[in-house]
């Protein structure tokens, strides 16, 4: 019995050749699917970048890295908390580790408290705007599990959450806010919404059934058309913030490799086939990379 609950997953990998009992406590912090990690980080080391590096830049991109991998999982044991009951339902979440009982509530709370520690940690490195910003994002987190029951888009709170970096890592460098930051964050709020209806695709028909909503299954048969809208406003904030930095028409150039690249995703996609829409998602790790590079490039020109 215990062998038709656990998923592949924790037989492979990483989570494979660790002892048996921690398997499912790294599964549900998704050790096996480290592209939400990546995710949460890019915004976070754009802003570093677009603001210039600074002294610390390398030892704050670091820092960040492990806020990231520390609160992305620990956004995924709370999701898997609230939802526990309904991933039950859903074929592809009923054998999360919560919702197939191989992990009590208490040790999933006990864990979740215990990588909100390791999040204090980063925190404390960070100068006192940057905390302050990244204190505020709190509530928007304690929220994010209830917006698939509440409204059509939780694609577009999960940008809100997913994107918080971008205001954190400019006043990290910094010490303040700045325009620039601002409409990354927009920008990025935009990409996340994207790539997450390219996410919510797989899920349209366990979604309809129970009674989950998303940005996927409001377009229906626009999700093309959609997607491309929401990336051609991400690229436009970016622009906007790259033009407030540089006024200088070269510098948006910057932007080309990441432009084509979410162009191919949308004129690629295949909205009907689960496994070309996960790839398609996970490939924005790629795109972060892009967009990290071209904030480096602006960022520190004539440093």
């Amino acid at each position: 019995m215990i062998e038709d609950i656990v998923p592949d997953s924790e037989r492979r990998g990483l989570i494979g050749v660790l002892p048996a009992a921690a398997r499912p406590f790294a599964s549900l912090m998704r050790l096996d699917r480290p592209i939400g990690v990546w995710l949460l980080f890019w915004p976070c080391a754009w802003s570093i970048a677009l603001a210039g590096v600074g002294e610390r830049g390398v030892a704050l991109l670091l820092w960040f890295a492990l806020g990231a991998f520390a609160m992305r999982s620990a956004g995924c044991v709370y999701n898997d908390i609230i939802d526990r009951d309904l991933d039950a339902r859903v074929e592809r979440t009923r054998l999360r580790p919560l919702a197939s009982k191989r992990v009590s509530l208490k040790a999933a709370w006990v864990l979740l408290v215990g990588l909100s520690l390791i999040g204090l940690a980063v925190l404390l490195q960070l100068q006192r705007t940057a905390q302050m910003v990244a204190l505020a994002s709190l509530a928007l987190v304690a929220a994010y599990p209830f917006m698939k029951r509440i409204t059509w888009w939780p694609q577009a709170w999960l940008g809100l959450v997913f994107s918080w970096g971008a205001l954190v890592g400019w006043p990290a460098v910094r010490g303040e806010m700045g325009v620039p930051a601002l409409l990354l964050y927009a920008g990025s709020i935009f990409w996340v919404i994207g790539y997450d209806t390219i996410y919510a695709l797989q899920d349209r028909e366990d979604d309809a059934l129970v009674g989950v909503k998303s940005s996927a299954l409001a377009l229906g048969k626009r999700a093309r058309s959609g997607i491309a809208v929401f990336y051609m406003l991400a690229l436009g904030f970016w622009g906007a913030a790259i033009h407030s930095l540089r006024p200088e028409v070269l510098a948006l150039a910057a932007l080309l490799p990441v432009a084509v690249h979410l162009l191919w995703q949308v004129a690629s996609l295949k909205p009907d086939e689960g496994a070309d829409a996960l790839a398609k998602f996970r490939s924005n790790r790629f795109a972060g990379f892009l967009m990290f590079l071209a904030c480096l490039v602006v960022g520190t020109a004539g440093a």
